[in-house]
């Protein structure tokens, strides 16, 4: 019966390779998509599904928050460059151009009934399934650190409230006092993205007056993403402000006190901290792993020809969640990964061309005003992944002038995602 049950679900797929339609839309009904989540991932698979089958598909995203806060710029508006506005953006558009928005949480995909359950109980039937929750934080990763305590030892990396508590937090730190960051493991969201608010936190501090503070970053990781431009750049702006500390160094975290800020790790005690920042380990989101799309690891396997679900042919899953070979967690590669998944599901549901799948990211990380450096490359399936093709990186000592225009690029690229993404 099971074997039945998933020759059955695969259907859709099968019918689709052989150039013919599954029997649901030859009788007339449209086929029907639901995406889940709402960020750079799932609103531009909606986004592009709707438009690119010019309404041959009904599509539905399904999304529990009524504005989407980018995490991408967040480090930016820690540091005074953006304001809270200006990373907040809404759905809006999205239902003028064709797809139906439901403001729900989805709490489970049944995968036999090809339906999703909304927090409400609704259930949205699909042909196909478009998974693109971002991460979850692991709460049980940092010895004496739990959900209980995000309010005095923030993480801010999931958005909204905690985005602006940081900020709150930041902006009290007495000068004098330290800030200590426990920052993640591998793999997680936006690889440059804490010493991007390390450099933003300096900044800051700099910038106030607030100079005899100093930044601890203790790393469970040998290295980090951009490490020497980084390095080079807390060096030239914010000397005697910044201080990285290794696993060889630190010798691992051993426990947190949220109650009295104090870190204890191998090596040192870090106690009455101003600012203690707990960026945990990190999975992919519940919905994911509680349907079964994930593997031990916490993330969920897909194949690199389509960000199909290894586990489902009928879901896609994009974004922090999959598992996207030599590809970062980054919004500028979820919303890559969306345009390729758009493609193959059009083409699975109406027999329209499918084109071969070519991912690309950038990453920018702004280190001081018009001080920004950039990693990225373009990315195809090969060897069984989703493999680097052409990488890039900024180099150390490049003249202010390059770096002022990669500046500009970045906040071109934020523009353009968020146009992209919500039209």
């Amino acid at each position: 019966m099971a074997n039945r049950r998933q020759f059955l679900a695969g259907g859709g797929a099968a019918f689709a390779s052989l150039g013919l339609v599954a029997p649901a839309i030859a009788q007339g009904a449209k086929p029907r998509v639901v995406v889940i989540g709402g960020g750079a991932g799932g609103a531009t698979a909606a986004r592009y599904i709707a438009k690119d089958s010019e309404g041959k598909i009904a599509v539905t995203l399904v999304e529990e928050n009524a504005n989407y806060q980018t995490c991408f710029h967040s480090n930016l508006f820690l540091g005074g460059f953006r304001d809270y506005a200006s990373i907040q953006h809404s759905y809006g558009n999205l239902p003028r151009q064709g797809v139906n928005v439901i403001r729900a949480r989805a709490t489970v995909i049944d995968r036999d009934k090809k339906e999703v359950v909304l927090s409400n109980g609704q259930r949205l039937p699909y042909d196909r399934c478009v998974v693109s929750p971002g991460i979850d934080l692991r709460y049980d990763s940092v010895p004496g650190w739990s959900k209980a305590a995000e309010d005095a030892m923030p993480h801010a990396w999931k958005p909204g409230a905690q985005t602006r508590l940081l900020k709150r937090r930041l902006d009290a730190v007495p000068d004098g006092g330290n800030i200590i960051m426990i920052a993640p493991p591998n793999p997680f969201r936006c690889p440059p993205g804490p010493y991007e608010r390390v450099s933003m936190m300096a900044h800051a501090l700099k910038r106030t007056g607030r100079t005899r503070s100093k930044i601890f970053v203790i790393d469970p990781k040998e290295s980090f993403s951009k490490q020497g431009l980084f390095q080079e750049g807390w060096e030239k702006h914010y000397a005697g402000l910044v201080e990285w500390l290794g696993p060889k160094i630190h010798d691992g975290i051993k426990s947190v006190d949220p109650k009295t800020n104090t870190v204890v790790t191998g090596f040192e005690t870090y106690r009455n901290a101003a600012l203690v920042n707990v960026i945990p380990a990190q999975w992919a989101g519940a919905i994911a792993r509680d349907s079964k799309l994930a593997n031990d690891a916490g993330y969920c396997p897909i194949k690199p020809e389509s960000m199909q679900s290894t586990m489902d042919p009928n879901i896609y899953v994009l974004g922090d969640s999959a598992i996207a070979g030599d590809m970062p967690k980054s919004a500028f590669s979820a919303n890559s990964q969306a345009k390729v998944a758009a493609n193959a599901i059009r083409g699975e549901l109406t027999g329209s061309r499918v084109f071969p799948a070519r991912y690309t990211n950038t990453c920018w990380s702004l280190i001081e005003t018009d001080d920004t450096v950039k990693v990225g490359g373009t990315f195809e399936p090969k060897d069984g992944k989703i493999a680097s093709v052409t990488p890039f990186i900024s180099k150390t000592g490049e003249p202010a002038d390059l770096r002022k225009q990669t500046q500009a690029e970045n906040m071109g690229w934020y523009a353009g995602i968020i146009a992209d993404m919500f039209g």
